[in-house]
This record gives structure tokens, sequence and C-alpha cells, in this order.
């Protein structure tokens, strides 16, 4: 079969239209809400509802349904987005519906991330916990992360004698709605996090309410605060029947009169199958080249997005492709990881942007054209979900219509063969499907990830232990006495452990790390677990030469991908921190700088290898008896080995000294990756001791922080005695 014909084609979606517009709302002329968007307002407006899950597909208007009772009434919203892009593009959308709404009075909206606190509390001179009361206090919509979101619940922007409530207590008395976006790209450990807050807040305070907002529900979640007697709704339009996908022009414009409105357009979707090797999709994207410079040709005032896995190799094809398209005046831009903020906002009016991750969690696109890589079934649907949102674009003020929508995804050979050949294919070549059957067959017929459900009783309910503690405080003691009770009771129900034995488990860590570092205070296998992403032993503060903004040339990257990827020189702390102020001063802007306080190293970028380059750890002792422990455990005398490196013997002074939180497995990395069906960017590494240093693979996996706890609660597979798996306790 030639490849040109897996080609199918995804019929349009059109969304159920409300009986009526409820109570209280007046909509902006010409205006009408969906079926989904008025039953979250009634679950919101509901006192037997606490939690509200909503499901609908990508671009059917979750947000106005999360912000309308805010909009209409004084009932104020937290809003938590995984990426600072998505919160800064909500903030567009919202302000955008304030205007259209023409509000006599204006909610108050402040956007609130890690950078944005430090510069605000500089700049007034605050303390952090005093600049986000103030900044709280100003706000009816109040658009954050949820990483501030868990943090200022743990204490963590406290002095000494502050009382553990002092921040938490009024944000839960200000606001009555926890919004949480995107919250299908979060693991375990994250949603633990979330489970832990929303716990402490229904044990502390008044009825509140949390709205959930993914098109792919997570039964983890829901599961988990049912048993803890959260009241949970779910609002799901696929399974009311609340979408339509018809198959000719006549039937579209039937619905069109009946009030649907249209959420996705047809698109025309291509596989191509790869070998599943590191640059097969750079390879394939810069052999097709003028297949991507003739969609332009043939269909003038197309946007298109190619959404990749990797970073280095989007920085390679971004310079390809600007090479190859600027001289016809199209405009090619970036958007990844370590893009500057800048040149993010840039990328959003190119013609053609390239990006990884960044671009498919939640930031509208208006583009015609798509080519994308995925790992999972999960980042399949949500890239793919990029396309067919919007009619057209505006531009100097003229409105410019996409003709046709057409999606390439770059997919390993075997996905094609599983999907369109062999004794029983799911889909046919040219065959016309809806949404709901396609994205089932992706997810039955795709690679399926971990979802680490043994993590919440293993390691969720360390957070809770510690915030049970918390309001034992003197300070607080006497106010939280039944709430302390209550709040043990459900944490102890949802995560299926007692706290006291959890308790038991931190003071032996705690033992053990201070027989190791001979210091009396630390617990660092706690405050991984008790962190929101774990901490970044390995993260490096970037000076990157190949950014044009200044303000943006001051970044962090992780040391493996530095290794894999980057062109560097190493730079001394002092160096970069002097180059930082020297350049805010400069230009008379504040450059946040917390962020490298706890840098591994300091580097300046030069430029983006063309090919990876092989490395692995390495432990000066033996590893054998490490990972005959089968346990999470602080290691020292862990260094890089690089061969050709002239840098790193001055990196491994510092790494060798590091106590880093670890898992080691007696397994290499391609068969634990592969047998525990980990996700794509899952951060393990190959390793060897001095006894398997020259072994051609590295024997060894090493997991570090988060990670680390996370393998932990899988590693019992590959525990075996006499050649049976079992599971250890």
């Amino acid at each position: 079969m030639d490849k040109s014909d897996y080609r199918i084609t995804l019929k349009p979606v059109y969304s159920c239209p409300a009986s009526e517009t409820p109570k209280g709302v007046k909509l902006p002329d010409g205006w009408s809400l969906s079926w989904h968007q008025t039953a979250t307002l009634e679950a919101i407006r509901n006192p037997n509802v606490d939690v509200i899950f909503n499901t609908a597909m990508t671009g059917d208007g979750k947000s106005l349904a999360a912000y309308l009772e805010t909009l209409v009434t004084d009932f104020l919203a937290i809003g938590l987005y995984p990426t600072n892009e998505l919160a800064r593009d909500q903030e567009t959308q919202i302000q955008d519906y304030i205007e259209k709404f023409q509000l006599k009075i204006k909610p108050r909206v402040v956007r609130l991330s890690g950078q944005e606190l430090e510069i605000y509390a500089e700049n007034e001179g605050l303390k952090k916990a005093a600049a986000i009361a103030t900044r709280t206090g100003q706000a009816e919509i109040l658009l954050t992360n949820p990483d501030i979101f868990h943090y200022l619940y743990r204490g963590a922007y406290l002095i000494r004698d502050d009382s553990p409530d002092k921040l938490w207590s009024r944000i839960d008395k200000y606001f009555d709605l926890f919004i949480f976006d995107e919250f299908h790209v979060f693991q375990a450990p994250q949603i633990a996090s979330v489970i832990n807050t929303m716990l402490l807040i229904k044990n502390t305070n008044r009825q509140k309410k949390f709205l959930f907002l993914s098109a792919t529900p997570n039964k983890q979640l829901i599961d988990r605060l049912k048993l803890s007697g959260f009241r949970c709704k779910e609002i799901n339009p696929i399974e009311e029947n609340k979408y339509q996908f018809p198959d000719t022009e006549a039937q579209c414009q039937q619905l069109n009169g009946q009030g649907w409105r249209q959420v996705s357009r047809e698109i025309s979707l291509q596989f191509i199958s790869l070998e599943p090797s590191n640059k097969a999709s750079e390879t394939w994207l810069k052999e097709n080249s003028d297949l991507i410079f003739g969609h332009f040709q043939q269909y003038p005032g197309s946007k298109g997005a190619i959404i990749l896995n990797s970073i280095a190799t989007v920085k390679r094809l971004t310079s390809f492709f600007r090479e190859l398209l600027h001289p016809h005046g199209l405009v090619v831009g970036e958007n990844t990881g370590l893009s500057g903020k800048e040149e993010k906002e840039r990328s959003l009016l190119a013609d053609l942007v390239l990006g990884t991750s960044t671009i498919d969690v939640g930031v509208d696109f208006k583009i015609n054209f798509l080519i994308f890589e995925s790992a999972d079934s999960g980042s399949f649907i949500q890239r793919l979900g990029r396309l067919g949102r919007h009619d057209g674009y505006e531009q100097n003020g003229q409105k410019i219509a996409f003709k046709t929508f057409i999606a390439y995804a770059l997919v390993p050979n075997f996905i094609v063969e599983k999907l369109f050949l062999g004794d029983s294919p799911v889909l046919e070549a040219t065959g016309i499907y809806d949404r709901s059957f396609f994205h089932n067959q992706i997810r039955e017929n795709y690679r399926r990830i971990n979802d680490f459900e043994g993590y919440y009783s293993r390691w969720g309910a360390v957070q809770s232990m510690r915030l049970c503690r918390q309001l034992g405080h003197k300070t607080i003691k006497q106010q939280y006495e039944g709430s302390q009770k209550a709040f043990q009771t459900a944490c102890e129900q949802v995560f299926n452990i007692s706290l006291k034995k959890v308790f038991g488990r931190s003071m032996a860590w705690e033992k053990e790390w201070q027989q190791l570092s001979g210091k009396d205070k630390g617990n660092p296998i706690a405050e991984d677990a008790a962190s929101f992403r774990g901490s970044s032993p390995l993260q490096c503060g970037i000076y990157d030469l190949t950014e044009s903004n200044q303000v943006d040339k001051f970044k962090t990257y992780d040391l493996p991908g530095i290794l894999s990827n980057l062109e560097i020189e190493v730079m001394t702390k002092e160096e970069f921190m002097r180059s930082l102020l020297q350049t805010a001063e400069r230009i008379g802007q504040p450059i946040p700088k917390g962020r490298f306080a706890h840098c591994l190293a300091f580097m300046k970028l030069r430029t983006y290898r063309e090919e990876r380059l092989n490395w692995r750890f390495t432990y000066s002792g033996k590893l054998d008896a490490i990972a005959s422990s089968w346990k999470v455990q602080v290691l020292t005398g862990i260094e890089v080995w690089q061969p050709d490196n002239y840098w790193i013997s001055e990196i491994n002074k510092r790494l060798r000294k590091q106590a880093l939180v670890s898992y080691v497995l007696r397994h290499p990395v391609a068969e634990v990756r592969s047998r525990l069906r980990l996700p794509m960017h899952f951060a393990i590494y190959p390793i060897s001791d001095q006894y398997s240093f020259h072994d051609a693979t590295a024997p060894y996996s090493i997991a570090f922080s988060q990670s680390a706890l996370l393998l932990d609660t899988l590693a019992y597979s590959f525990k075996s005695k006499g050649g049976e798996i079992w599971i250890a306790g």
C-alpha cells in the first residue's frame, strides 16, 4: 500500500445549543450558549454539587462556561493553568468577554506567575507573602498556576512565626470557585497534591466549588474525590449525545439553522508511516519541505503548525524553514520551553509555527495546516485538537478565510499497521469518520502510558501528613481542632493508609539522611514527596547566545538535555549573575532571578547540535546492592561520563557532592521504558558503576527526585523470584 493511501476524513463537529438562556445571564448580541455551558452554570449554582468535571471537546467554549457566573454576579474565581502561556492566553480571552458583555462593574483580572510575583515583591519592597496577599486582594478573577497554589497551602511563602493559615484562610474565604484547566497534563503527584489541597479547603472552610476542564476525564481523580465525600457532577456532551457529526453540506446548514455551533471543521488527516527512530520526523520534514511550501502556494493566507517532541529538533528545523520560506515573505515562529516570552508571543502571529508541548497545552492557534508527532494517545488527540477550530483570522483589519484543513500525523510504522493493516484493521484508507469513534480507536490502538495508580497510597499521603501536622501548629491548633481530625480521616480514606504509618516512614528517612549527611536537619525524600513537581537537582542556568531578546537570554534547562543537545561553554555563577544584573540595569527592566538560586551549574548556550550526543551517569561505588534494596534512597558520588567533553569535569566536581533522591533499577533504560510504559519525557537515565563502566549499554537505570518516587511504585514488576514475577509489598 502506498503511503499516500493512509488518508482519512474527519467529519465536522457541531455542539448542541442550550434550550434556554439561564436566569440572570444577558449575553452579547448574536451570542448563544451551548448545552454544556448552561449545564456547567447550573452545576456551579447547585448547592448540592461540590466538584464539576466538564469534558467538552477542545474548542467548545469551556472557558466561558467556567467564568460565566463571575461575569454576571459577584462570584469570585481562581483559574489555575499548567503553563504561563495558557494563563496569558486566558487573560486576553477573559478581558475580551468583559468587553463584549459590556459589564457596568468590571471584574478585576490579575495574573500571577512565580516570576511576576518575584518582580512585584521586589518593586513594592514586600515579602512574597505580603505580595500574594496584596495581589489576591486586588482581584475578582485570579489567574495563576497550580504550583503557586500548592506552595501557598504548604506555607512556603511564610516566615518562622507566621501561622500556617495566614495566606490560605484568606484565599479560601475570598474566592468561591477554583478552576483547574487542562488537567489531563498532570501525573499522579500533582493529582495527589490537588486532592490534598481540596480536602484541606473542604475540612477547614465553608463550601467551595471546584471545576475541572479537560477534554480527557481523569478517572483516578473522580473516583478518589467521590471516596472522600465530594459530591461530583460530570458534564460529558459526548455521552449525552450533544455533538453531531454531519455528513453533508445540507446537514451542516440544517444544524446551523437550529442554532448548533460548529466546534471543528472537516479535516483531511494523513498518516505518515515512519521508522521509530530519533531523527525520522526531522528527516521526513526536510525531505518533504516542498509539500509544506506547496500548501502555502496552493492555499494563500494559510497558517500552519508543526508540533514535535524534541526542543532541539524544533530549534534546528526552525532555522531550516526560515531559510526556505523567508524569501517568499512567509514568517516562521518558534514556541518551545526554551523559547523566550517575546518569541512565544510572536509565534502566535507567524505563518508557520514550530513547537513542542508548549503549543498543545491549550493556547489557541488559528491554523488550517498541521503536522504533528505524538508519543501516546493523549498527545495525539490533544495535538490534532489544535486544528479546525477557526474559519480564518484577521490581518490588518481584513478577514482571511481558510479554504481547507489538512493534517499530517507522523507516527511509527507499527501504529499505521495496527490501524490500517493486519487481520482486523479499525480504519479504512480514504474512510470518513466522526471524532468520537476516531478518538476511541486512537485510545485503543496507540501506546497507553502508565498512570502510576500505586503512587497515591505509597507517596500521596506524605503531603497529607505534613498538612495535618500544620493544622496542629500552636497558633491555630484550637481553631482547627475538629478540622484536623476530619482532614486526617478523609486523607486516610482517600490514600488508603494511616498517617501515623506515613509519619513513621518519614522519621526513618530523616534518620537515614542524618546518618548519611552528618546534618541534623532536612529530609530530602519527604521534601520531594511533599513538593508539587519534585526538586530539580540537575537544573542549570543558561545564558542563551541564540536568543535575540535581552530579558529572555536568561533561562534554565536540565543537565541531561544540555548533554544531549547543546553546545555550551561553562560560566561561573558570579559571571552569570553579574551579566543578569547588568542587562537588567541597561534595559531598565527587572529580570527574575529566584529560579537560578539552586542551579547546579551555569553555562552559555552557543548552538544546538545536529546529532544527539551519547552520555551516561556513573557511580563511584557498586550499584548491585543499591539496586537490590528496591527502595528510594539518597545517593552521593554520581557523575557524568561523556567522551570528548572538555567541560564535564567542572560539572562533576559539583555533581558528585550533590545528595540526590534516587531509584536504581538493574535493567537498561530502553527495557525499563518499554516494560513500564513510561511517558515520553519521563526522566530516567542510563548509569554504570565501576564494574560496568565499559559495557556498550549501561546495565542500570536511575531516576531522580519525583521520578524516583514514581518509579518506586512500579518497580515490583521487575522484582522476580526464580524467574517468576511477584508483587512486592
